[in-house]
């Protein structure tokens, strides 16, 4: 199986995903030097391509700034600083942390050729594969979708804000269910990137009785189909360790790593 290259994916990686291209359903957008501060309903995300001429005392007082920023809008609960493994400085890990940013678990970024995980897999008997968000009146199944993830993830799922993810992508978050009559039994999001060749694969998650039997393959190969048809020529995917050997033997190559920093009020 050939593509892109680690070296070419990671370029436009950087090029094409970074920055404006994360602040699409941002309610609200800033500028602060190099960064891009969005806000999202209470919690905000800050992005950039690069920190080149910020180091020691200049980066520290950036980092101090755009807490000072959040902190000012008594609306904003936390907010993340998304960091990459193969960015400069170094030391800026350990600079947020001294800061007060609490590090969240480090994930993998999978990019990779849509056609590649596009292949159809078999589902197990009794269940099925569909899209919710293109619905007239989606929030039902939306409710439906935000608990299956709090199962499969074993963590609070905010209904609200994947409505919210759906009405602000205008057609391009779509939302895909695996499920048997009684349950959604595995969730997971495409998002389309505007004036890129990326869509983004994210969200995936099964029931834990229900793992190893081809369902998340299947609604991957289901998002991949999908974004083809919209012309789409890359995937690309934070996954956890759970995800990662799926993607890559989908064909999708770890070109780098990202960890959350994340501060709360």
């Amino acid at each position: 199986m050939s593509g892109s290259s680690k070296e070419t994916l990671l370029k436009a990686y950087d090029a094409q995903l970074r920055e404006s291209a994360e602040m699409l359903t941002a309610d609200r957008v800033d500028r602060l030097g190099p960064l891009w501060l969005g806000k999202f309903g209470d919690w905000g995300f800050v992005s950039y391509r690069s920190l080149d001429g910020y180091a020691s005392d200049a980066l520290d007082r950036l980092i101090v700034e755009t807490i000072a920023y959040y902190a000012a809008d008594p609306q904003m609960k936390t907010f993340e600083w998304k960091t990459r493994g193969h960015d400069s400085p170094a030391d800026l890990p350990q600079r947020l942390t001294a800061q007060g940013f609490q590090a969240e678990d480090p994930e993998t970024v999978m990019l990779g050729e849509a056609q590649f995980l596009a292949q159809p897999i078999k589902l197990p008997t009794g269940v099925t594969l569909r899209r919710i968000d293109n619905q007239p009146s989606p929030y039902s199944d939306v409710v439906r979708a935000a608990r299956a993830q709090e199962l499969a993830f074993g963590a609070p799922y905010d209904a609200d804000d994947l409505m919210r993810r759906i009405e602000k992508g205008a057609g391009r978050t779509e939302v895909w269910v695996a499920e048997t009559q009684q349950q959604m039994v595995c969730v997971g999001r495409l998002e389309v990137i505007p004036n890129t060749e990326f869509a983004g694969l994210w969200g995936g998650g099964t029931l834990p009785e229900w793992r190893g039997q081809g369902i998340y393959r299947a609604l991957t190969a289901a998002r991949a189909q999908a974004a083809l048809k919209r012309g789409v020529r890359y995937l690309h995917s934070d996954c956890t360790e759970y995800s990662r050997p799926i993607l890559e033997r989908g064909g999708l190559l770890p070109v780098t790593t990202t960890t959350p920093y994340i501060w709360r009020r």
